[in-house]
């Protein structure tokens, strides 16, 4: 931010983000810069991995 006063009245009315809504909005702007394309390979393997993690996880003998 450019007004350093605006983000510390900010800071003292919200206070500190929790980091994993720091990281989420970094991977946001991560995901924001990719090409249209890349954007849909990331959503599709995120899609991919959320299937995996629902399906029974087959016996092991």
């Amino acid at each position: 931010m450019k007004n350093l006063n605006f983000a510390a009245e900010l800071h003292l009315k919200l206070g500190a983000p929790a980091s994993s809504t720091v990281e989420s909005l970094r991977l946001l702007r991560a995901f924001l810069k990719l090409a249209p394309r890349q954007r849909f390979e990331v959503i599709k393997l995120v899609e991919d991995l959320a299937i995996e993690e629902t399906l029974p996880a087959p016996p092991l003998s």
